[in-house]
């Protein structure tokens, strides 16, 4: 449970942080006041000012973060709006960015580290038959086989990929729990015989291999993470619109199931975390720029129609729609959260 909430805590901090750093950022390049940029939430219990005026607090709850923009009625009784700083008071095309760029922030998040996680652990290379990890207790560990071997043929027949090695082996397995395998190790060429049973853990015969790790140099990694995010935006949205066209049963998770898959992430080891962070960012950003009320899109959506109209809708009625909007996600959060909660106590 503790290692749940510590993982949960690192990736709202570390997500949500970052998103708020591209609102920031980008409002302060394009010259609009900012008057506070804060760590976690709840009351304050250290600040100070910068040069410019803006408060940077560190609050109780170490849960995420928030940046308070001058002009968007949000001031404390202390605070004044500097003339043609507020954010209200900019034209379209910077408010625009302004929101934009938390969502993007995110995506590069996600992109970085992915690249980290390609270029720092690697993937599984299926284009190969060469052995990365023998397993303990199985058959491979007796037949004197090692990590950094290469298979070449099952039985007689040739292989060159790893999936069609890994098939051989559980068909041959299967008509005879003998098996011969002829390997290259460095320049030698070996023969090793096997026997191959059913595992009872898994019920499948089982020989105890696992295929090697390729690495990719920096610039291959950040392409393959680009093409990564791509494949994991269109799989969100697919799985989006099946749900929308009632092809598949909602499985929404609220902050409960996080925290319960973050522990986990960080309990299977640091690269398995970094990724599950990264799969998080993509989602916060991505979803965040849909045009539902009270998230950056619906934000968004308005400033795209005033560009479009050339007016704007009262400022008013914007704030009691994005209310609105707000009251409404934060009772589904509430509705998910029951269900997280009751899977996890009565569901096992």
């Amino acid at each position: 449970m503790l290692t749940s909430i510590l993982a949960f805590i690192v990736v709202i901090a570390v997500c949500v942080i970052v998103h708020e750093y591209g609102h920031y950022i980008t409002a302060r390049l394009l010259g609009v006041q900012v008057h506070e940029f804060a760590f976690g939430m709840g009351p304050a219990i250290l600040q100070r000012r910068d040069k410019k005026g803006m408060l940077w607090s560190w609050r109780l709850l170490p849960i995420g973060g928030f940046c308070r923009l001058a002009g968007m009625d949000e001031e404390d009784e202390d605070e004044t709006v500097i003339p043609g700083k507020g954010f209200n008071e900019q034209p379209a095309w910077k408010r625009f960015l302004i929101l934009l760029n938390g969502s993007a922030f995110n995506i590069a998040l996600a992109v970085l580290l992915m690249t980290l996680f390609l270029w720092g652990h690697g993937v599984l290379n299926m284009d190969s038959t060469k052995i990365g990890e023998i397993m303990p207790g199985f058959p491979s560990e007796a037949a004197g086989m090692k990590a950094g071997d290469e298979i070449l043929k099952v039985n007689g027949q040739n292989v060159a990929k790893w999936r069609e090695t890994s098939e051989l082996i559980r068909t041959e397995s299967t008509k005879n729990e003998n098996l011969t395998l002829e390997l290259r190790r460095g320049d030698e060429i070996l023969t090793v015989n096997a026997k191959v049973p059913v595992n009872e853990e898994y019920g499948r015969p089982m020989l105890g291999i696992s295929p090697s790790y390729t690495r990719y140099g920096f610039l291959q990694a950040a392409r393959s993470s680009l093409s990564f995010t791509y494949r994991m935006t269109l799989m969100m949205f697919r799985g989006l619109a099946e749900l929308i066209l009632r092809r598949q049963e909602a499985d929404v998770t609220g902050p409960v199931g996080i925290a319960s898959m973050s522990g986990q992430a960080m309990r299977s080891g640091f690269w398995d975390f970094l990724t599950f962070i990264a799969i998080i960012a993509l989602n916060l950003g991505v979803m965040n720029l849909f045009p539902i009320p009270a998230l950056d899109g619906g934000r968004l959506l308005f400033v795209v129609l005033e560009m479009l109209v050339r007016r704007r809708l009262p400022e008013k009625v914007e704030n009691w729609i994005h209310a609105a909007g707000f009251v409404v996600l934060i009772s589904l959060m509430v509705l998910v959260t029951f269900k997280d909660v009751y899977n996890l106590f009565f569901t096992h």
